[in-house]
């Protein structure tokens, strides 16, 4: 059996593969499992400046859960909680990654694909990708856990559009509604999205960082508490701090070290 995950480095860009081509990357635990292990490794690893998420065989980020295994993964409520639970661990071990995400989105992005996408920083796909929750069709409902990160990017009204009429949109209409950030011709996709992981790999990573951290915890009702402003300030006893100030009056690129 082919590795459930597929990792390639490309200096501090990493890319995560979802490697289940030959059922358009439909989701089984075992990728699941394999990603949430990669994503936390991830996490930890101090060099990595951007992570590009994607699907193998160029024709589907993930076209949703694969269903053949529900008579044996998922076969009544007890055993579906049980699951879930694992998977919800998995899925935010996306979302609460460190380090800036981008969702490479090529053809179907459909429910988990979906639910991995929405929990990336940015998206970008091509003008032949389709999105879609269509549990409607299966009886079968998203958990409160499953739908946070997909609602935190369209909000509710386009959720309840995407999951009550459970139809597949197009890549423009996905842009529309902030599904996506960017669309692009199906020959540049890959151009696109690599050199905007290297735009952001280019930048001072604890900004990255700090900022994946500060946007998230302004969208908590919580008041902010003082520590939390103060952090706000912290990039100004940075050594990389130093080095842009002084990279930008002398008129050079930048040479950032995380410290």
């Amino acid at each position: 059996m082919s590795e459930p995950i597929l990792i390639a480095r490309d200096g501090a860009i990493v890319t995560v593969t979802l490697n289940n081509p030959e059922k358009l990357n439909a989701l089984s635990k075992a990728m699941w499992s394999r990603l949430g292990e990669t994503m936390r490794a991830l996490d930890a690893d101090d060099a990595v400046r951007c992570i590009v998420l994607r699907g193998a065989g160029g024709k589907a980020f993930a076209a949703g859960a694969d269903i053949s295994a529900f008579h044996a993964e998922r076969a009544n409520a007890a055993q579906a909680k049980t699951y879930s639970e694992q998977g919800i661990g998995w899925m935010h071990a996306v979302a609460e990654c460190r380090h800036p995400t981008l969702a490479l989105i090529q053809g179907a992005c459909v429910g988990g694909g979906l639910l991995i996408a929405s929990q990336c920083d940015l998206r970008i796909c091509n003008e032949a990708a389709r999105f879609g929750v269509p549990v409607k069709n299966l009886g079968l409902t998203e958990s409160y856990d499953e739908l946070e990160g997909m609602m935190r990017v369209i909000g509710p009204a386009a959720s309840l559009e995407i999951l009550l009429e459970g139809r597949i949109w197009g890549a423009r209409e996905a842009y529309e509604k902030g599904l996506v950030n960017r669309v692009v011709a199906d020959d540049r996709i890959e151009e696109e999205a690599y050199a905007t992981s290297r735009r952001i790999a280019e930048g001072a990573p604890l900004v990255a960082r700090w900022h994946k951290k500060f946007i998230r915890r302004l969208q908590d009702p919580r008041p902010l508490t003082p520590a939390e402003r103060d952090e706000g300030y912290a990039c100004f006893d940075t050594e990389d701090y130093r080095e842009g100030v002084a990279a930008f009056l002398a008129k050079r690129k930048p040479q950032f070290s995380g410290r």
